[in-house]
């Protein structure tokens, strides 16, 4: 579990936007113990990171991202982890060499 400084801290956001996100996305939830101290669990923390990606990677807006969650399309964290930036690259190189002989012939 981590406190709200530490996630604040991993995102690189402020913890106020923490807050305020738990008041937008009510599948955000972490635990508040006394005085008021919020412990997020690891869904909690997965939830936050995609929630950050949604909003300041991807672009989406507030709502966007709420729909995004709900609907189930972005709720999911990838198990995999990212394909290497050189495989991606040979593989976009085999499909422009492809394009270029059909459209060659």
């Amino acid at each position: 579990m981590l406190t709200i400084s530490e996630l604040a801290g991993e995102l690189g956001l402020p913890q106020h936007i923490l807050r305020y996100w738990e008041t937008r996305f009510p599948q955000l939830r972490p635990l508040q113990r006394s005085g008021n101290r919020r412990y997020y669990r690891p869904a909690d923390v997965a939830l936050a990171r995609r929630i950050h990606d949604l909003l300041n990677v991807e672009g989406f807006t507030v709502k966007g991202a709420q729909k995004m969650l709900v609907d189930g399309n972005g709720t999911s964290v990838p198990d995999t982890p990212a394909q290497p930036a050189d495989d991606v690259l040979s593989q976009l190189q085999a499909i422009r060499s492809t394009l270029a002989r059909a459209i060659g012939e």
